[in-house]
């Protein structure tokens, strides 16, 4: 919890955290948390998607558990998403160290996971499962730094980021500790649940293009409001996310233009997440709710554009990790509660790739990305505990078949 607060403190912003994708403050957190890793007997590394991996060795073997979370945060963010979980993993690796485990354990802080600075969402993830797109390295920041820029300035390899990927053949899978980001878990008085699946997602950038007019002048009967529609369709996303049990969608920023008091808005660019358990559900919402764009811009004379639509499929946790975590839970005397999880992490990438189970803690208030998030201590040790057994177990069950 300490570390926790530390690291908070590290931050692109006085009074707040914020720590984007291979920023000055990603390289303070690297140094600490190699400092930690090395004390604690794990072999540090940072790849050139910079994420930062610590080695715990196993003995003569070419097999390995990961275990961990990201080390970036939205901006204004709390200090135990992402960084708690990869906390957690060093934690159970200083446990420990002098086992004689057949497989490595690698402790993954990755770099990337909110999408903040490029626009573009796991980025650490990705280039460790293989599935980094190179044309991502051409993106920019809102300042006009591309990714490989930033990859460069980092002291990294922007065309070496395909030698972070793992081969799945060596790969026993990833479990990721988090928080749970929802009311679940303080619902139910309990300190730790394991997670079912995660809701699949669809990302979308839209806009309405109407035409500037004077606010005095142009008769309300004769204008393309393109704000108008947008509210239409903001009305419309909520309403549809209303008409099925376990949707989500939302309309979370909004830009307009020329956004002058007095002047009709010309255009309006927002943004679209859409969320369910189930793909279909969420595709038929996606589809439904462009047409309903379309019908907006028809009814005022404009015209609605997607302009970006990425989808991420639903995920389920692998059947045998989550035997092992379920069983790692009852020996710490707790009902192994399942949760759907609504929120993304980085288990979704790599579930593409490799074996993934998750870990949810409770979390009071259920306040995330934000500074009052919070988590109790007594929640993390019996986190780090049921970790512990877990890697155990796993290295029990592969001696037994070996």
């Amino acid at each position: 919890m300490a570390r926790c607060d530390e690291l908070a403190a590290v931050s692109e912003e006085p009074g707040c955290l914020t720590r984007r994708y291979l920023t000055p403050p990603a390289k303070i957190v690297h140094q600490r948390l190699a400092g930690w890793m090395t004390d604690a007997s794990l072999t540090p590394r940072v790849d050139n998607a910079g994420n930062l991996i610590g080695r715990l060795s196993g003995r003569g073997t070419r097999r390995v558990l990961l275990i961990g979370s990201h080390l970036d945060t939205v901006p204004n963010a709390g200090k135990y998403d992402g960084v708690l979980g990869v906390l957690m993993g060093l934690a159970v690796a200083e446990r420990l160290r002098g086992e004689d485990l057949p497989f490595h354990l690698d402790v993954v802080g990755f770099s990337e996971e909110e999408g903040v600075r490029f626009s573009k969402p796991y980025l650490g993830c990705s280039a460790l499962s293989g599935d980094f797109l190179p044309e991502w390295l051409d993106r920019r920041d809102a300042a006009g730094v591309s990714m490989r820029q930033a990859i460069a300035d980092f002291g990294l390899d922007p065309d070496a980021v395909g030698s972070c990927i793992y081969d799945p053949a060596d790969v026993l899978g990833f479990i990721e500790p988090h928080l749970e980001q929802g009311p679940v878990l303080e619902h139910a008085k309990l300190p730790v649940g394991m997670v079912s699946g995660i809701a699949g997602q669809s990302r979308l950038r839209v806009a309405f293009h109407g035409a500037a007019a004077h606010a005095g002048t142009t008769p309300m009967d004769r204008r393309q409001d393109a704000l108008l529609c947008a509210a239409q369709f903001v009305t419309a996303v909520r309403a549809r996310a209303l008409s099925v049990e376990g949707l989500r969608a939302t309309v979370g920023s909004v830009r307009v233009t020329p956004n002058a008091p007095n002047v009709v808005a010309a255009a309006a660019e927002l943004s679209l997440d859409v969320r369910h358990a189930e793909d279909a559900q969420r595709e038929s919402a996606v589809r439904d709710l462009i047409a309903a764009g379309h019908e907006a811009a028809a009814s005022e004379g404009a015209r609605f554009e997607v302009l970006e639509e990425t989808s991420q499929s639903a995920v389920l946790m692998d059947h045998k990790l989550s035997s092992l975590l379920r069983e790692s839970i009852e020996e710490c005397g707790g009902p192994p509660t399942s949760i759907l999880s609504g929120a993304g992490h980085d288990a979704v990438i790599m579930a593409g790739r490799f074996p993934v189970s998750m870990l949810f803690l409770r979390h009071p208030g259920a306040v995330s990305h934000h500074p009052d998030e919070r988590v109790e201590a007594e929640d993390v040790a019996v986190g780090i505990d049921v970790l512990t057994r877990f890697v155990l177990r796993l290295a029990r069950q592969l001696r037994s078949t070996a």
